[in-house]
């Protein structure tokens, strides 16, 4: 990359207006302080807020420095950089969608599993309540006979 090929771009990037730089240095500004915010409030883990907050750096060099733009949009051979955003935004929305349709099958599986561990837990101990044995035959020790003796005075003691 030589320097008159980066004059070049600088002089054929997209004039924009000051008052669209200070909109989108505003709405970029807005959007971190949102993030940190969700980020404080622990409502955003701190993996989505750094890929939430390097989204927003990049809108800021970009609305900053718009020969950056018109240089990249040249190199990947894009004629109009409104068209190049346009394309990146639906590449990071699609990244987006892919990694979270990943998080929820995965948390979907174990969600199934651990079900299935409290149904199996459950059938266990209602097998010890009523006599005493677990439901594979083996006799239960001492200390589990006191532990449900004692659930049974909590419970009955909770209905008075």
């Amino acid at each position: 990359m030589s320097a008159s090929f980066l004059l070049s771009a600088a002089e054929a990037a997209p004039k924009l207006g000051g008052t669209v730089r200070i909109v989108a240095v505003i709405v970029t500004a807005v959007m971190l302080g949102v993030v940190l915010e969700l980020v404080r409030r622990r409502r955003l883990v701190e993996r989505y807020a750094l890929l939430w907050m390097v989204v927003a750096i990049l809108l800021l060099v970009l609305a900053v420095w718009t020969q950056l733009l018109s240089w990249v949009t040249d190199l990947v051979g894009i004629q109009v950089p409104a068209n190049f955003l346009f394309l990146a935004a639906f590449g990071v929305v699609f990244t987006l969608l892919l990694h979270f349709s990943v998080a929820t099958s995965r948390l979907g599986e174990e969600t199934k599993i651990l079900a299935q561990e409290v149904a199996r837990l459950d059938e266990e101990l209602r097998a010890v309540r009523t006599n005493g044995k677990a439901p594979n035959g083996a006799q239960v020790g001492g200390a589990a006979r006191g532990a449900r003796r004692g659930a049974r005075r909590s419970a009955s003691t909770a209905d008075q």
